[in-house]
């Protein structure tokens, strides 16, 4: 259950932050050759994050 409920909220999540780094991208009129470098180190990032809030979650109970 747990499990089910980390992974819908991670999509949601990593949706929603991709947004984001494309208003981002948009409004500081980044050049289109390094958009793909900074959404790849954003989803990394994010990524990690969501990891580590599952496992901490997931030692808890």
């Amino acid at each position: 259950m747990i499990l089910t409920v980390t992974v819908l909220f991670s999509l949601f999540y990593l949706y929603q932050i991709n947004k984001m780094t494309y208003a981002l991208c948009q409004s500081r009129e980044i050049p289109e050759e390094k958009q793909p470098k900074i959404y790849r180190t954003v989803n990394i990032l994010i990524t990690i994050l969501i990891l580590s809030f599952y496992l901490e979650v997931l030692l808890k109970v």
